[in-house]
């Protein structure tokens, strides 16, 4: 190799690619991870659940989290199915509790952490000009926050550019989506002082469902789940329109009331389908988080299967590099067979809400279950 080639490039800096870049580098591979997103104050995807704490382990960051300021998770408190309160105490549990994610501060964590071990952080925008094969590496051109480009190539190709898979998708994967999910997000403030319940929230209601969580940075958010088809994004986007829509569910919105909350800058929207790529590797080429698989809210799976797959990824670089030729393909069954457990366990979920037997949401989920 020339200098500055690498044996891996990442594409995209959350959770997934941080994940792989520290595991690989931690290997002896030379890796360089670039995210292209310019830093943001709030990013949305803070739930981790007590499940994940082998993978922070595995990575060597799990006493980093817990003094790093992120708020435990004791729990879920759901109203599904019926007007009875579903509570689930993880606290005396095995794994212990979870966290309400800083994601900003988890993801920049993580990249420290994989820059420690060796791996070339960079902010930069990837464009792939020639795909690589078993005798060629990729051709990669980097383009920095100042608009210098940079050319070098790479043996392996690693996709964590999110929802978007922009990079395997570029290569010939397709994204299958399940269902047409959307999210509206709203934070509210001026109830810290009195608000101390921090387990996650689910209520569903006639036409989705809500969840609501505490936030680290005193916040609370509130966010409803429905399908995109469905959505009068002015109405709710717009104008306190969500958290006018809120007073639909119940507790939730009594719990608000409660503690005297209030919404604190503009509703967000952004699509949250169930959905996974076909295939999630090729030649020298491997998808991890979002990219490959993404799930639906309700699961809390994305950020632990986000570092799970990056993982997974890493392992499976490193076997394909010993002569193990069918370690990407196996990699892909595995993923694919994930996503089968979870929405046949998502499905079953949603068979028990039956209390609005017409209404398109639950119509559609209730098809998909006898389906």
């Amino acid at each position: 190799m020339r200098p500055g080639d690498v044996d891996v490039v990442i594409a995209g800096g959350g959770p997934a690619g941080a994940a792989a870049g520290l595991a690989l580098a931690r290997a002896g591979l030379r890796v360089r991870l670039c995210e292209h997103d310019p830093a943001r104050p709030f990013r949305v995807g803070e739930g981790l659940p007590p499940s994940a704490r082998s993978l922070l382990r595995d990575l060597g960051v799990l006493e980093r989290l817990s003094a790093d300021g992120h708020r435990p998770s004791p729990g879920t408190l759901a109203f599904w199915g019926g007007d009875a309160a579903h509570a689930e105490n993880t606290l005396f549990g095995v794994g212990g509790h979870g966290w309400q994610l800083d994601r900003v501060r988890f993801d920049a964590m993580l990249r420290d952490a994989a820059a420690a071990a060796g791996a070339d952080v960079r902010r930069a925008t990837l464009r792939l000009d020639a795909a690589g094969d078993a005798r060629t590496p990729h051709l990669v051109f980097a383009r920095d926050g100042h608009g210098i480009e940079t050319r070098f190539e790479a043996r392996w190709l690693i996709d964590a550019s999110g929802r978007a898979a922009t990079f395997a998708r570029a290569m010939g994967a397709a994204r299958i989506a399940h269902d047409r999910l959307f999210a509206l997000h709203q934070r509210l403030h001026g109830g810290a002082a009195s608000d101390r319940d921090g387990r996650t929230w689910v209520e569903s209601v006639e036409d989705g469902w809500w969840y609501s969580v505490l936030l680290p940075s005193g916040e609370r958010l509130v966010a409803f789940l429905c399908d995109a088809d469905a959505v009068t994004r002015r109405r709710l986007l717009g104008d306190h329109g969500l958290w006018r829509h809120l007073a639909r569910a119940p507790r939730l919105h009594a719990l608000c009331r409660a503690h005297a909350w209030r919404p604190h800058g503009r509703a967000l929207g952004a699509e949250a389908s169930s959905a996974e790529l076909d295939p999630v590797a090729g030649e020298r080429w491997l998808a991890v988080g979002d990219a490959a698989l993404a799930f639906d809210p309700l699961s809390s799976k994305g950020i632990a299967s986000a570092l799970y797959t990056g993982l997974r990824a890493a392992d499976a670089i490193l076997a394909c590099d010993r002569g193990d030729a069918a370690a990407t393909g196996a990699y892909a069954r595995h993923l694919h067979d994930i996503h089968r457990v979870y929405r046949e366990q998502l499905r079953a979920f949603h068979a028990m809400e039956t209390r609005w037997p017409h209404a398109p949401f639950w119509q559609r989920r209730r098809t998909a279950a006898v389906a």
